[in-house]
């Protein structure tokens, strides 16, 4: 590998909504800082899949379905 072209890799404290912490490494600020997360994976739908509907408006999803429906959908 070339030398000293990589970012710095130190440890930092991650700090969850709820207000928990954990170490990790990372390249993100210097070292013995704090990344404080704005969206928490533990709970956001986005990673647990919670809340997700399939809304029908206007018939949409069952004129796909009528015209697939020998696919298996």
């Amino acid at each position: 590998m070339k030398k000293d072209i990589h970012p710095d890799y130190h440890m930092i404290t991650v700090k969850m909504t709820d207000g928990t912490t954990f170490q990790m490494r990372s390249t993100w600020g210097k070292e013995g800082d704090t990344l404080a997360l704005e969206v928490d994976p533990t709970v956001h739908p986005a990673w647990t899949g919670g809340g997700t509907r399939l809304m029908d408006t206007g018939g949409r999803v069952s004129k796909f379905k009528k015209k697939y429906e020998g696919l298996g959908f």
